[in-house]
């Protein structure tokens, strides 16, 4: 689709310049059904209706849906789409939209800028009607319409076995090693997101979004097995109450619990007021684990170790290919990685070795699975 060069809209009083996390709120459609109403609601009752609303929304999904209302908009200044037709959209004017970006775009992209257009009409009050069925069509045919280059490549697991390549070239004296070796086992063993044990830059900590040591608690269970629970503050599916993660100690160089030991006896991070995996920089002062300085530290050691360094998103992928290859049920993997549903299973990439107990002529696996299912019959 021949967009303007630099990707604006067209001049417009209803799209002030903005940042992109904050389009969704600041860009206005025409009409506003929610103001226009009859009933005797004061603009302070509407504002608290809108402010409501817009919490409905994490920061990172506001910017990437901020993203997909730049694109729609760009796109109606190009057709000539006046600003009364564009909230509410039409069936034929998103399906249009859709057409136009299907073989430039993934399908992912194309529904994910549908969802923000979708998202805009929510927040600002104005009825969302679409023919369900043909948008449905519309994905399914931009998906099979994916140019190579915009499909996801499968990412890399990290294992125990690269895990131990790291470690073998890091100082766990040095403040920073030590920080980054306790974050790396840390969210492998939680079998969570590298976002949620580092912070974003070196003023973006803040005690209600991230871990710190007084977020850590030990236990142990009726049969004496500890584990170590970490509370995540806000997550992206729990942004109020957040969720708690946990690990155990492990046998081996890549253990957590011993990472997690040295960091704190060599860094000491302060309770409430640090973020967990802080360090003393050679300047003296403290400072936190961001992702650049995190990802910096592995790209480093993956040099040293002469290994090929995956994704950090292989890390999280990596531990559910770990824990199911040691025979964790496919249910407690989703309890413990926190799916609502089994969409995890998209990530494995051994599922011939993974699903082997259970393919064999005599599983003890699957006899196991069907004493406790099947009961035996009176």
């Amino acid at each position: 689709m021949p967009y303007n060069k630099d990707l604006r809209p067209l001049p417009s009083l209803f799209r002030p310049h903005c940042l992109a996390q904050e389009r969704l709120l600041l860009w206005l459609p025409l009409c506003s059904p929610r103001k226009e109403s009859q009933l005797p609601l004061s603009q302070e009752d509407l504002q608290r209706v809108f402010t409501v609303i817009s919490h409905a929304y994490a920061p990172s999904t506001l910017e990437s849906y901020g993203s997909g209302l730049l694109v729609f908009h760009v796109f109606c200044d190009l057709k000539g789409v006046s600003e009364s037709q564009r909230a509410p959209a039409s069936t034929l004017l998103i399906s249009a939209f859709v057409a136009a970006l299907a073989g430039s775009y993934s399908g992912d992209a194309i529904a994910n800028y549908t969802a923000a257009i979708h998202a805009w009409h929510v927040l600002h009050g104005v009825e969302w009607e679409m023919n369900q069925d043909q948008l449905k069509a519309l994905y399914k045919g931009s998906s099979r319409l994916t140019p190579p280059a915009s499909k996801w490549q499968k990412r890399a697991p990290y294992t125990v076995t690269f895990l131990l390549s790291i470690w073998s070239t890091l100082d766990l004296t040095n403040p920073l090693h030590a920080a980054f070796w306790a974050c790396l086992t840390t969210t492998f063993y939680c079998t969570s997101r590298l976002g949620e044990f580092v912070v974003p830059s070196l003023q973006g900590f803040s005690c209600s979004q991230h871990v710190t040591r007084s977020d850590v608690t030990v236990a142990h269970d009726r049969n004496q097995l500890k584990t170590t629970s970490f509370h995540l503050p806000s997550t992206k599916c729990s942004p109020i109450n957040g969720e708690d993660v946990s690990w155990a100690k492990q046998d081996g160089l890549t253990d957590p619990e011993s990472a997690l030991d040295n960091h704190l006896a060599v860094n000491n991070p302060l309770s409430s007021e640090e973020a967990l995996f802080s360090y003393t920089h050679t300047d003296g002062k403290r400072r936190p684990l961001t992702r650049r300085n995190f990802l910096k530290c592995l790209a480093e050691a993956g040099r040293k170790a002469g290994v090929e360094v995956p994704p950090a998103h292989g890390i999280r992928i990596g531990s559910v290919l770990e824990y199911l290859l040691r025979g964790m049920p496919f249910i407690v993997m989703q309890v413990k990685g926190r799916w609502a549903g089994p969409s995890f299973i998209k990530y494995l990439r051994q599922h011939a070795e993974i699903l082997a107990p259970y393919m064999q002529a005599n599983s003890v696996v699957l006899a196991d699975f069907t004493r406790i299912a099947m009961p035996p019959v009176q």
